[in-house]
């Protein structure tokens, strides 16, 4: 299985960065975790967008779903996807659809996005095939089985699992400090864990974690690889390393755009 970082920026893009999104691919099934502002177009740096077989949403906050507008757009209007001879392009009659997995009650709340900036309601689950998951759902992509965990944050959110035989990816997404997270993570080949906050929240519920947090999670869990990510390039990467090593009891990794994770 091999994971590559197209964005790692948390609600605020860094820099020429992009919000979460990752590409898992494993036996020729390529998967594209979270797909927020910025996506797109490092997806389009690496590979064609209609290699995709499959887009896994993670949760639906801005920061994981915004690009998905301007994939559909592409899926919708390219000429390579039109029913006739378009540009020299022979025209199609099966236009390429990627799968969309997302939480349920995303379809309603994508139709309203699209709706509310005045394009067609069903911009994006036209140019998808949806399929809303509950938390006690299972995929098979490909060779990959997909699984997820409810973790808390500040909307219905879920840990996500990629596992391709004795191979495991467990993606946190965005969570508060999380006993259900470290046992769902338990043993995982490579935890993807947020670390967003240089401190905790100082008032209101919980959301995120600190990098060390972090760490005490990848110990907890018993992680074999653990790679911090949706961290801000404000953040100071070398201290936040320090405080997740410091309670992970081993080396951590710094998630960057274009890094390539083998498990």
């Amino acid at each position: 299985m091999r994971i590559t970082v197209l964005g790692k920026s948390p609600a605020w893009q860094d820099a020429g960065g992009a919000c979460s999104g990752y590409l898992v691919e494993a036996d020729g099934c390529c998967v594209l975790l979270d797909c927020g502002s910025g996506v797109f177009g490092k997806l389009r740096d690496r590979r064609d967008y209609v290699e995709i077989d499959a887009v896994v949403i993670s949760h639906l906050h801005a920061d994981h779903i915004l690009d998905l507008i301007p994939y559909a757009s592409a899926l919708t209007y390219a000429p390579r996807q039109q029913p006739v001879p378009v540009g020299g392009y022979p025209g199609t009659d099966s236009p390429h659809r990627p799968r969309l997995i997302a939480p349920v009650g995303a379809g309603d709340q994508l139709r309203a996005l699209c709706g509310s900036t005045g394009m067609r309601e069903q911009h994006i689950d036209g140019a998808f095939a949806l399929s809303e998951y509950r938390p006690q759902d299972t995929f098979q992509l490909g060779g990959m089985r997909v699984r997820f965990r409810p973790v808390p944050h500040f909307l219905p959110t879920n840990a996500v699992e990629f596992a391709d035989g004795d191979a495991r990816l467990t993606f946190s997404a965005d969570s508060a400090p999380s006993e259900d997270l470290c046992d769902f993570a338990r043993g995982t080949g490579l935890l993807l864990i947020e670390a967003t906050l240089p401190r905790p929240e100082r008032e209101g519920p919980r959301g995120h974690l600190t990098p060390a947090e972090a760490g005490q999670h990848g110990r907890r869990a018993g992680a074999r690889r653990l790679v911090l990510t949706h961290y801000s390039d404000e953040l100071d990467a070398d201290w936040a390393r320090a405080q997740a090593e410091d309670a992970f009891g081993a080396p951590v990794e710094m998630a960057r755009e274009g890094a390539v994770y083998d498990i």
